[in-house]
Order: structure tokens, then sequence, then C-alpha cells
């Protein structure tokens, strides 16, 4: 066996030797990366000046649409920072979408139980984020759950006799 036919893995492209977790798990937090970059950028994010650290007090909305702080631009950036380092190994890549999912899905459940104008409401979470945080959660885990399955299925060894 060539040394390039043992670092392909079962289930990886034949190019790159990646999985289709690890290449998921690049993609979120590519995704998460340039949205907490953009919660940054004027015109992308609406009224900038109104950016607090944290809180429900922020004005700052991304697209206009999603409302931001500094706090949820930076947790947005740590998540994307999280899947690089993940996406390096299949297992890991699993480990960081099916946790990030659950994640979300707690961070949905929580921005609909808190008003929206309480101090409890420090990320801040409004009906936008909410919405977005439920697909988000479910997508992650979903692709997750997936791909580890299919990886899992595919990668399995015939036990040496």
């Amino acid at each position: 066996m060539s040394t390039y036919d043992r670092r392909i893995r079962p289930g990886s492209t034949a190019r790159t030797g990646r999985t289709p977790a690890q290449w998921a798990a690049t993609g979120v937090a590519g995704v998460f990366l340039l949205v907490g970059v953009l919660g940054f950028v004027p015109g992308v994010t609406t009224d900038l000046g109104q950016l607090d650290v944290a809180g429900h007090e922020s004005g700052a909305q991304l697209l206009g649409i999603f409302q931001v702080s500094v706090l949820h631009n930076v947790v947005h950036l740590a998540f994307g920072a999280i899947g690089v380092v993940a996406a390096r190994s299949h297992r890991s890549s699993c480990g960081f979408l099916v946790g990030s999912g659950v994640v979300y899905l707690v961070l949905w459940l929580y921005g609909t139980v808190v008003g929206h104008d309480s101090t409890a409401n420090f990320v801040p979470l409004d009906g936008a984020d909410n919405w977005l945080h439920l697909l988000l959660g479910a997508g992650m885990l979903g692709l997750g759950l997936l791909l580890g399955r299919d990886q899992d299925d595919r990668g399995r060894r015939p036990e040496a006799r």
C-alpha cells in the first residue's frame, strides 16, 4: 500500500483525505467567522454606533435583521475558531457539529423563554435570532449525527483474523 493510500480514510474524498463531516465543520466554522466579523462592519451592521458590549439595549443589527452586540459577535468568532480546529479530524468535526447544535438549541430555548427586554437577555436575542438559532441548532445537530453515522458505517474495518 502506498503512502497516499494509507492517508485516505474510508468515506473521505480521494483528493484531500477529508470526510464530509470535516467539510461540513469547516463550512459552518467559516460562516460563523464571517458573521462574527461582519457584525463589526458598518453598512452590513446597521446602527453600528449603538453597538453595546452586551445586553438587550444594543441597537445594532446585522443585515438590519439580527440584533447583535460585541459579546454576540465574539461568540460567533469563538464558534468559528473552535470549528476550524475541530475540522482537523472526523471525530472532532462530528463533536463540534453535534455540540454546537445542542448549544444553539439551548440558546433558542433560552431566547424564547427570556423576554426580549429582560436584563437576563444579555447576548442579546430577538425574534429573528431565535428562529435562526432553531434552524442552526437543528441543522448542525442533524449534520453531525448523519455524517458521524455515515462514517461509522463505511469506516469500519473487518477485525484482523
